[in-house]
């Protein structure tokens, strides 16, 4: 999955979004998509994700997108099957990852302490994500982690946000995802677009020097 690993570092970010209604979903991905962000990840319990996420991979073709909240094999299959680019589990299960090496799709496992990170690694995943990384310090538990574990590429989630995004990736995270901190209630709930645009604009701009060039 060296073509996975390079597009995370090319990127550094990934758009988590979650919504009980598609069109806010949806209008979600474009705010991320203007304000620069290529990696964005759909997650299953979306409404209507099934359906969302082919339409907005037409709608934003130089995004990739994914989905996340991947509990087991059929809706693995199904997120494939509808032309997800990656998928996220918040967990670690051998029979996932097999699932999307089948298919090429990479898997990023959920993880938590440094056994669960190396089985996760160990069982094929592509990357495994650090979630909820906040509960358990921060920055400052990854900076923990990566003096053991620094072949394995972390993705913190859970906690991150515009102002230490950039802090995750110089402690040695390979992306970081973000949600909550970047789509806010607030500003969804008022159609307060133009406000996502901004904060993700200054997100990839906090995160730019992290970025490597594609070639």
């Amino acid at each position: 999955m060296s073509s996975w690993l390079n597009l995370l570092q090319q990127h550094r970010v990934i758009a988590v979004i979650r919504s009980d209604q598609a069109n806010l979903a949806r209008e979600m991905a474009l705010a991320a998509a203007a304000g620069g962000i290529k990696l964005m990840e759909i997650t299953w319990n979306t409404d209507r994700a099934e359906s969302l996420i082919p339409k907005l991979q037409h709608e934003l073709p130089d995004c990739k997108i994914g989905t996340g909240t991947i509990l087991n094999s059929d809706m693995a299959e199904r997120a494939i099957a509808c032309g997800c680019k990656f998928l996220f589990t918040p967990h670690t299960d051998p029979i996932l990852i097999e699932i999307g090496k089948n298919a090429n799709i990479p898997v990023i496992a959920g993880a938590l302490t440094p056994t669960e990170i190396v089985t996760a690694w160990q069982a094929g995943a592509a990357a495994v994500k650090v979630f909820p990384i906040k509960l358990m310090g921060g920055v400052d538990y990854l900076t923990c982690l990566q003096p053991v574990l620094k072949d394995i590429p972390l993705i913190p989630t859970g906690g991150v946000n515009l102002t230490n995004a950039a802090e995750y990736l110089e402690a040695g995270a390979i992306a970081v995802g973000i949600s909550s901190q970047l789509f806010l209630p607030e500003a969804i709930a008022q159609d307060d677009w133009t406000s996502i645009i901004a904060k993700t604009r200054m997100l990839i701009q906090n995160v730019q020097p992290y970025q490597t060039i594609s070639l």
